[in-house]
Formats: structure tokens, C-alpha cells, sequence
């Protein structure tokens, strides 16, 4: 591949989405809750061949990082910013990892995927009921990135490149050694840092990676669900306007700037806190007839916000693009790019 030479780097679980409008039979059959993200286990294994069986499913490229980057360059690329963006993640050398693979390089993305041969391509089964969704993933090949990725004249070109990262919650369950390594180029070099703390699992069970993640942290996103387990789990009270306040001014390796942090509440207004201040940015109500489905939607956020930051936008801008970029895709089924991008930076 070309040497990279763009701006921004997302690190991750690269996962094929298998999404089927499902009935609550099929979440009672799995113990599933809507509006939740959960990793697979012994009694999940069947859901997959179930849905492809059974519900006639589309199958789309996802990955929570993975769908912020391509929304983030969907929306370079139609303001003059083409190959600004490059992914890493562990796929298997399959027809699976191959639709990935073609799927970003659709959407623009340069992708240096590690391949394990002896392990499938990751997959998510996206239940999707009246609007909402459940995320089910199976992360196969996902689980087995390794720093030693890094080490490649590929990886370094694209990190060394690159002055924003993003990697999302997920990906502490994999490698938190890969991203440190990325953590500590950006504290080095005083680029940007970005994290998500994407499921309430992560926070519950993975508190020592959440930890050792955020102290790099420049900009930390969430929702509202998660901002409360986090709250919950450190005693931080329940204005979740205050626990923002408290984030921000928690431990960060780089002081050279204030943490930002940004929680997202659905159709609810955002919270942005910085530097002992706090803003809410309210949400054009879209209507329910509109609403196809929310698989994607805290990815496509993300994504709008990266691409404003990259703009040299401040906080606020940069949240009205995630705002745009979440409220297109909700009209999709799952995080699809198939239209023009009408968004400008």
C-alpha cells in the first residue's frame, strides 16, 4: 500500500454486523436486553446461525471504531479531504474479513488489518426491534490483535502520520498494550487522544483498563447509560452534568491541555464538560416514522465529531456534526453509507 499521509487513525474490533429485525421471542430465546452491547457467550453461540437461517439479515461492516472512522471520512471526502483516515484491527483471512476490507476501501479508509489464519472474521449480531438495537459480538479474530502489529513499517507510517486517534472501550478487552503504545506516541508527539467507554460491561469488568485508558484521554465520549456506570461504580452522583465535571478533571498524563468530555443521550441534549465548565447542545427531534434504527448511530457521532475536529472546529461545532452525522445515519439500516454526503466542514 501507498504511505499513508492523513490525520486521523481509529484502532479497534473490525466485526461484520449481521442485522435482522427481530420479535422479543428471540431476545427472551438469547437473555438480550434492547439498547445494550454485550460479548458473546456459550449460550449466544447459536444466535448467528439463527439469524442467517431464519431472518434473511444484511450484513454490514462495523466495529464501533471501525464505523466512526468511515463516517469521519465520508464526510472529509465530500468536503475536499480524500485518504485523511487509516484503520487497524484483527480480521481472519476469509470471505468475511474480504467484505470488510472491500467495505472500507469503499468508504475511503485505508485499512492495515492484521490477519490471523487460523481464526474466523469477527461478527455482531445486531437485534434490531422497533428502532432500537441490541449488539451480540462475537469477536473471533477481533480478540487476537497484538502489538507486534505495531511494529510494522505500515502501522508506524500510518500512527506517525496521523495527529488525532480514536479507539473505542471495545478494544480494552483485546490489547490494552497496543494501545498504549498509541497513547504514549500521541502524549510523546502532544497529538490527540480519544476514547470511548462504549458499554456498561466495559466499566463494570474492565475497570483497570478504563483506568489506565482514561488518564491519556483528551476527549472521552459516552452515553448516557454509560456516564451512569461510571458514575456508579466511582461514586460520582447521578447529575451526570457534574460527573462530566468530575471526568474532566480527573488524572491526565498530558497536561498541556483540559480533558474534554462529551456524553450523548439519545434524542436528549449532549453534554460537553472542559476545564470546570459545562454546555448542553440540544438535538433536532427527528421524526419516528424516520427512524429506520440506532445500530451505529454513537458511532456516526463520533465520527462527525473527529471530522470537525480535524477541521480546526471547536467543541460546540463539532458536536452540531455529530449531532448531523447520527441523525442521517438512523434513517440507514446500520452504519451504511451508500449516500452523498451533504454535510459540510
Amino acid at each position: 500500500m501507498a504511505k499513508f499521509s492523513g490525520s486521523l487513525m481509529g484502532m479497534g474490533n473490525p466485526l461484520l454486523d449481521i442485522s435482522a429485525e427481530v420479535g422479543q421471542d428471540i431476545l427472551d430465546k438469547y437473555d438480550v436486553k434492547m439498547d445494550n452491547a454485550i460479548l458473546a457467550e456459550e449460550k449466544h453461540v447459536p444466535i448467528y446461525k439463527e439469524l442467517v437461517d431464519n431472518y434473511n439479515p444484511q450484513y454490514i461492516a462495523g466495529g464501533a471504531t471501525q464505523n466512526s472512522i468511515r463516517v469521519a471520512q465520508w464526510i472529509m471526502s465530500a468536503n475536499g479531504k480524500p485518504g485523511q483516515s487509516a484503520y487497524m484491527g484483527c480480521i481472519g483471512n476469509d470471505a468475511f474479513g474480504k467484505q470488510l476490507e472491500d467495505c472500507a476501501a469503499a468508504d475511503g479508509v485505508c485499512v492495515h488489518y492484521m490477519k490471523d489464519e487460523t481464526t474466523p472474521t469477527g461478527t455482531c449480531a445486531v437485534l434490531v426491534k422497533g428502532g432500537e438495537r441490541s449488539l451480540v459480538a462475537n469477536l473471533a479474530a477481533a480478540n487476537n490483535f497484538k502489538p507486534s502489529h505495531l511494529e510494522t513499517a505500515e502501522s508506524k507510517a500510518i500512527y506517525e502520520s496521523a495527529s488525532v486517534y480514536y479507539i473505542a472501550g471495545f478494544f480494552l478487552t483485546v490489547s490494552v498494550d497496543s494501545l498504549k503504545i498509541v497513547a504514549e506516541h500521541a502524549l510523546a508527539t502532544n497529538k490527540t487522544f480519544c476514547l470511548n467507554l462504549s458499554a456498561p460491561f466495559i466499566i463494570d469488568f474492565f475497570g483497570d483498563q478504563v483506568a489506565t485508558a482514561l488518564e491519556y484521554a483528551d476527549y472521552l465520549f459516552c452515553n448516557e447509560s454509560e456516564a451512569a456506570a461510571y458514575a456508579a461504580k466511582h461514586g460520582l452522583g447521578e447529575d451526570l452534568k457534574e460527573v462530566a465535571l468530575k471526568i474532566a478533571a480527573s488524572p491526565k498524563k498530558n497536561a498541556s491541555r483540559p480533558r474534554t468530555v462529551i456524553f450523548t443521550q439519545g434524542s436528549s441534549s449532549t453534554i460537553v464538560a472542559c476545564d470546570g465548565k459545562v454546555e448542553e447542545y440540544s438535538v433536532e427531534p427527528l421524526a419516528k416514522e424516520q427512524l429506520v434504527d440506532t445500530n451505529g448511530a454513537g458511532d456516526a457521532f463520533v465520527g462527525g465529531f473527529l471530522a470537525g475536529l480535524l477541521a480546526g472546529k471547536d467543541a460546540g461545532a463539532s458536536v452540531e456534526l455529530g449531532h448531523s452525522a447520527a441523525r442521517f445515519i438512523i434513517q440507514q439500516s446500520g452504519c451504511t453509507l451508500t449516500k452523498a454526503c451533504e454535510l459540510k466542514l
